[in-house]
């Protein structure tokens, strides 16, 4: 999905929260603006639902929470709310909010042509403040392509890229 900034005043987080329940969109929270979030494609929705289904069903096991794009993520540096195409959190400080997630260890988002650049560039510079995040992994709807950028032990972001065939190995869980 892509966000659209919309022309409505600056919001506190608080703000937002009220506001945007009375929304029938849903709206990105980035730095105090709002932006509006547009629909995917069939083939986006369709690859967004079958990965949050493998998550929470390699996960069954586990007290992770899988979101799908209806589960905010609280990017607290950065003083921001976005909605993932899907996000895995394990932090147990998770399960203590009912409005958002704020430590994932996994964020995905599905590509297409108008969200390409944004989603690589200043989406990802947005997610790193998050220091919990360790994968994030890049969907192509348009195309069988996969690009993992990954958080190794010394802080530094390794790109992985992955087509048909490839093993995705997710070490994140």
């Amino acid at each position: 999905m892509i966000a659209l900034k919309d022309n409505n005043p600056q919001f506190t987080p608080e703000e937002y929260f009220a506001w945007s329940e009375k929304q029938l969109e849903k709206y990105e929270y980035i730095n105090g603006e709002v932006y509006a979030m547009s629909g995917g494609s069939i083939n986006h929705g369709r690859i967004a639902i079958r990965l949050t289904g493998l998550f929470d069903i390699h996960l069954a096991d586990r007290t992770c929470i899988t979101g799908n794009s209806d589960i905010k993520v609280n990017i607290v540096a950065a003083n921001s709310y976005t909605y993932p195409d899907a996000s895995v959190t394990c932090d147990d400080r998770d399960k203590a909010t009912t409005q958002y997630i704020t430590y994932p260890c996994l964020i995905v988002e599905v590509l297409s042509i108008s969200t390409e650049s944004y989603d690589r560039g200043g989406k990802f510079r947005l997610y790193r403040k998050n220091p919990s995040l360790r994968d994030y992994l890049l969907v192509s709807s348009t195309s069988i392509e996969m690009d993992l950028y990954h958080k190794n032990d010394a802080g530094e972001w390794i790109i992985l890229n992955y087509t048909k065939g490839d093993i995705v190995e997710l070490k994140t869980f």
